[in-house]
């Protein structure tokens, strides 16, 4: 890829999902800053949406100039609280859309679940761990073997109180938005995704990909923010 001539240096902002941090965005990194973008992946706790957001409005204030902000699965409720004017864009991979006063459990178990989803639930601290068997199984059951060594090693645990808190009014009522549909998702049902991007209109590109295309099929991701970007920002 090379440099695509953006007319100011604009930063993208990568927010990750539960069971992950920033270095589940690895394969997409070099590949936007090759393009002529900065790129910070922002580390947000997973111990509440409001904790969340606000590590995430911390991470934009480093930044100047132009923003598209990118978040995958439990993220998606998070980069919709990203308000800021100098935000130009809301990209979803795979991620939860809840609007103004639902939770991301409501949006997430809208529909019903695939038979390989994990059963999860809270341990005494009130976390939610992903099982081993879940990374293989359905959080990215297209990833080589290398990959699920590492997600699971470096997984995080969410907070319940993180997917239960009521969502504020969201950016996408107001900012451009796009969507990754995953078809081939087995933790957020692939009809549950398209009707959180009608009700976002958003710009949606479907493509049959796991949970986590950005192990599984990064340059897809790639296209995609290249895409919102050129449209706000170039």
């Amino acid at each position: 890829m090379t440099a695509m001539n953006f007319t100011e240096k604009a930063t993208v902002v990568l927010v990750h999902g539960a069971w992950a941090d920033g270095s589940s965005w690895q394969a997409i990194i070099r590949p936007l800053q090759e393009c002529g973008l900065n790129v910070i992946a922002a580390p947000i706790p997973l111990t509440s949406l409001s904790d969340d957001a606000g590590a995430l409005k911390r991470t934009i204030a480093r930044t100047q100039g132009s923003v598209v902000v990118v978040g995958h699965a439990y993220a998606g409720a998070v980069i919709a609280t990203a308000i800021d004017e100098r935000v130009k864009a809301l990209v979803y991979i795979a991620a939860l859309a809840p609007d103004e006063g639902e939770t991301v459990a409501e949006v997430f178990y809208k529909d019903e679940s695939h038979p390989m989803a994990p059963e999860l639930a809270p341990d005494a601290d009130g976390f939610i761990w992903m099982p081993d068997e879940g990374f293989a199984n359905a959080f990215a059951q297209n990833a080589t073997q290398e990959q699920l060594v590492i997600s699971r090693a470096v997984q995080r645990p969410i907070a319940v109180r993180s997917i239960q808190e009521a969502a504020p009014a969201p950016a996408w009522k107001s900012k451009p938005t796009w969507y990754l549909v995953a078809e081939d998702d087995r933790m957020i049902n692939p009809k549950t995704q398209r009707f959180m991007a009608r009700r976002m209109n958003a710009t949606v590109r479907s493509l049959l990909v796991d949970h986590t295309p950005l192990l599984t099929a990064p340059d897809s991701v790639v296209d995609i923010i290249l895409e919102a970007a050129r449209a706000t920002i170039s």
